[in-house]
């Protein structure tokens, strides 16, 4: 593999495109960086694109390497004759297409806490055609209004190459409507139901975060109290850990990074499978000695890392493990019957297959020490009923905890609640959290004054994100 293609990082989440929401201070910044990128390109000078990285990236590649691999696998496709940004992942990652003198390629960087860059991936860039020879086959009555708007946004999604099925669920106006696309596994011809069961990856955080202000809410802990107070001694006496509150683990203000450095080198590590093999024990090992990347509760820095320790935290105090807390706490009180990290029997044949970018057949993810940060399967029915018990309050303790995750606890950009992320969509702000597997990618927002909520479910990794945001614009 050429190093063009090995310069890359792991990441696992929120992934937002930049066409949908108004551009960050972040993405601002990271486009200023491309620009003198492309500008450098153009005149073919590799020390000055180094001289725009940071230490860390400094210290992984040499002067020389780096410039012989500009000028073998970039510099000679020519000069950059247009550009777009495709996608800005975790407000640190951009990806960017160049239009090169004879091909197009895909340009992804990111900057640290310095504003030097510290990720740089070069590689082909690939047009998804909308190439399947039918009309995908839908549940979508084409009746009303809403059904056709639906029909619009959803179409330009499951008539894709490399994605399968597709289940949407829409609350509006006090009536829920649900729609399916598509087929459970490539080639069986059965349509996704609202009862399918697909992974949500990321959207498990909020759930998390309920858990969280579950116990704040019974007096078990406060959102301020420092981490340290629930490791044992040999990990909490690593001085970079002491000012982190477990809020700053669910708003990610931590300062951990997204993933610890030990996790892509653990002796059993599966790239189709990441986290199966990933134990408590390697993620107490690597925090022993690891170093913050900011001050805690300073600076927003998604992190799955940040996210897998709270769950361990909150297993800890509690007794229990990550799902008896889900279920108990959340699935049960709502009547939320699939909702779960591991699938018995009986629930096994309405679990979806699912598919990477390619639109391969990949494993579904399984989850060791950091089930907290994306390990639950669900269904569109599900989450409506999750979705509804945030949107209306009542007197339950759930109530109150579920309440207590949409208080903003970080008020720059972007704002946060507990985990929740708060986005503006044509101007109008709805709680919102993504999820994205090798194999699966889920949407879900809504806005209580307005009673819209929007639920999505893909077995495919394709994000979900524009259909969302197109389905909220057209509400």
């Amino acid at each position: 593999m050429k190093l063009a293609r090995v310069i890359w990082v792991l990441f696992f989440g929120i992934l937002i495109s930049a066409n949908t929401f108004a551009q960050s201070r972040q993405l601002q910044k990271t486009d200023s960086v491309f620009r003198l990128i492309k500008k450098y390109v153009q005149t073919k000078d590799a020390d000055a694109i180094y001289d725009l990285a940071g230490l860390r990236f400094k210290q992984s590649i040499s002067p020389g390497v780096f410039r012989d691999f500009l000028f073998r696998d970039l510099f000679s496709l020519g000069t950059i004759k247009k550009d777009s940004l495709i996608s800005f992942v975790n407000n640190v990652t951009a990806a960017f297409k160049i239009q090169m003198d004879a091909v197009n390629m895909q340009l992804g960087i990111g900057l640290d806490e310095n504003d030097k860059l510290s990720y740089f991936k070069l590689e082909p860039y690939k047009e998804v055609a909308v190439n399947k020879s039918t009309l995908v086959k839908s549940s979508n009555p084409l009746k009303s209004e809403l059904d056709k708007k639906i029909d619009s946004v959803a179409r330009k999604y499951i008539q894709k190459s490399n994605t399968v099925g597709l289940s949407i669920g829409v609350f509006k106006g006090g009536k829920i409507s649900t729609y399916n696309y598509g087929e459970t596994k490539k080639g069986n011809n059965d349509l996704p139901t609202a009862n399918s069961i697909f992974e949500i990856g990321s959207i498990s955080k909020t759930f998390t975060a309920t858990v969280l202000a579950w116990y704040v809410n019974e007096g078990k802990l406060n959102l301020s109290d420092p981490i340290t107070k629930y490791l044992p001694d040999s990990v909490a006496a690593n001085p970079e850990l002491k000012n982190i509150a477990l809020v700053n683990l669910i708003n990610h203000t931590s300062g951990l990074p997204r993933m610890p450095t030990n996790f892509a080198s653990q002796r059993l590590y599966d790239e189709s499978n990441p986290y199966k093999s990933y134990t408590r024990e390697l993620l107490f090992g690597y925090l022993k000695s690891c170093t913050l990347k900011s001050t805690p509760g300073t600076k927003y820095a998604y992190s799955n890392l940040a996210v897998g320790l709270l769950g361990i935290i909150l297993e800890q105090i509690s007794g229990k493990s990550y799902e008896q807390l889900v279920s108990e706490i959340i699935c049960k009180p709502l009547g939320m019957k699939s909702t779960v990290q591991h699938l018995y029997t009986l629930m096994s044949s309405r679990f979806t297959t699912v598919y990477d970018e390619e639109g391969q057949q990949t494993p579904a993810w399984d989850f060791d020490a950091l089930a907290s940060c994306g390990s639950l399967k669900s269904t569109v029915n599900d989450l409506l009923l999750y979705t509804k018990a945030n949107m209306i309050k009542t007197d339950s303790k759930l109530s109150k905890a579920l309440e207590l995750t949409h208080q903003i606890t970080f008020y720059n950009e972007p704002k946060l609640g507990l985990a929740w992320h708060i986005i503006k969509v044509d101007g109008i702000s709805y709680y919102f959290h993504n999820g994205g597997t090798g194999g699966s990618s889920s949407f879900l927002a809504y806005n209580i004054e307005k009673n819209i909520a929007v639920v999505i479910l893909s077995n495919a990794s394709t994000s979900t994100d524009g259909i969302g945001v197109g389905i909220l614009k057209k509400l």
